[in-house]
């Protein structure tokens, strides 16, 4: 898979991969020529890999997909996440193959190079991916030259030069740069878009970097949404008149983004008013209640990963991506822990026993993913209900 950082590059190689320890992985580039450093993470979801893409918590992240056959069901622009893909790039084992699904309008490639995203073929991914196992998920740079041309030496030193997701705030790059509603609800094959229901109540998100099924789920279950930037204040969010408040997933270190994330969160606690939050917003309610958050070893990222909900042991398979975690043991005693991933004991959940607020570190929207934890929308929007708001 890997070789020292002396050699050349093989007969028709036209991508590459530098990490910052010194290996360089080469193979075949698709999509847009060009270089890009970030974090490399693997992905095990069998489908869904244009949400993947356009993900916004995968910003700054270059992705080593462990399912082979990536692109055969081309690209629509119906199964996107966000307007502009976000993660960097993606590494796949088998060349992208021409589409075979009705519902295809672009081939991978060409989708790609469209969107300025650089990917390479012919990788072993799984080697690529046990190498993430055991030293965790390095920096990189991901580059692509038809003519096979690379300055080796250069990416490297590009790849050890980057700082790293630690310390990063990247919800302020992918937020939205203003206010705005959204009515679109869950999509369906043969009818579209849903239309909202009337009576709802009123909700206003928090865009750390929200992902477009966590709108429709929300407006699914009754919900007039406003999105806000990140950076929004208490008094802005409060001008809405909002019967709740919903956090979003989104990229980068929780503790940077809790800077300026997590005052605005404690003044709508003391208000007792619902409360949601989903990935990045599960650690934004952490560190809001005094909790604390870490970086994890290798990240949890695919869309078959149990979690057990400790009220009555059921097993749910979720989606999940995430490189953070809140740290249980830092969890004040009136938060009480509700879901941990059975891949490695890590929270997954927890609800505030004093007031209407709960968050989920997984991704109950799914897009890709089973869809066994939408229940969780249903418990917010019921929350609104009951007081009446």
């Amino acid at each position: 898979m890997a070789d020292p950082i002396s050699s050349r590059a093989p007969s028709g190689a036209t991508g590459v991969l530098v990490l910052a320890s010194g290996e360089v992985i080469w193979g075949k580039g698709f999509g847009a020529e060009g270089q890009a450093v970030g974090e490399v993470c693997f992905n095990t979801a069998m489908t869904g890999y244009q949400e993947v893409m356009t993900d916004p918590s995968y910003a700054g992240q270059i992705i080593n997909f462990t399912f082979p056959h990536i692109g055969n069901v081309g690209t629509n622009p119906e199964d996107v996440e966000a307007l502009n893909p976000h993660a960097l790039g993606a590494i796949v084992r088998q060349d992208v193959t021409d589409p075979s699904n009705f519902r295809s309008t672009q081939h991978f490639d060409a989708w790609m190079k469209a969107n300025g995203r650089i990917g390479i073929s012919g990788v072993d991914t799984r080697a690529l991916t046990r190498l993430i196992r055991v030293a965790g998920a390095p920096n990189a740079v991901i580059a692509h030259s038809a003519s096979g041309d690379f300055d080796v030496p250069a990416l490297l030193a590009r790849a050890k030069a980057w700082a790293g997701l630690e310390g990063m705030d990247l919800a302020k790059d992918v937020t939205t740069l203003q206010t705005y509603g959204w009515d679109q609800g869950l999509w369906k094959l043969g009818s579209g878009y849903a239309e909202p229901a009337k009576g709802r109540k009123k909700v206003v998100a928090i865009d750390y970097g929200i992902k477009h099924n966590i709108l429709r789920n929300l407006v699914d279950v009754g919900c007039d949404v406003t999105i806000v930037s990140a950076t929004a204040t208490f008094d802005e969010i409060m001008a809405h008149a909002p019967d709740g408040l919903f956090l979003s997933n989104g990229p980068g270190d929780p503790a940077a983004t809790g800077v300026y994330a997590v005052p605005v969160i404690k003044q709508w606690l003391d208000t007792k008013k619902p409360l949601f939050g989903i990935c990045l917003g599960h650690q934004m309610l952490g560190l809001a209640v005094g909790a604390k958050t870490e970086k994890m070893h290798q990240g949890h990222r695919g869309a078959n990963h149990p979690v057990k909900r400790l009220s009555d042991g059921a097993v749910e398979i979720t989606s999940m991506n995430h490189g953070f975690a809140v740290d249980a043991d830092t969890l004040p005693a009136n938060a009480k822990a509700t879901h941990v991933s059975l891949f490695d004991g890590s929270n997954c959940g927890f609800e505030l026993a004093d007031q209407p607020a709960f968050s989920v570190q997984y991704h109950p929207e799914a897009s890709p993913g089973p869809q066994d934890s939408h229940y969780l929308f249903e418990k917010f929007a019921g929350m609104m209900g009951r007081i009446g708001n």
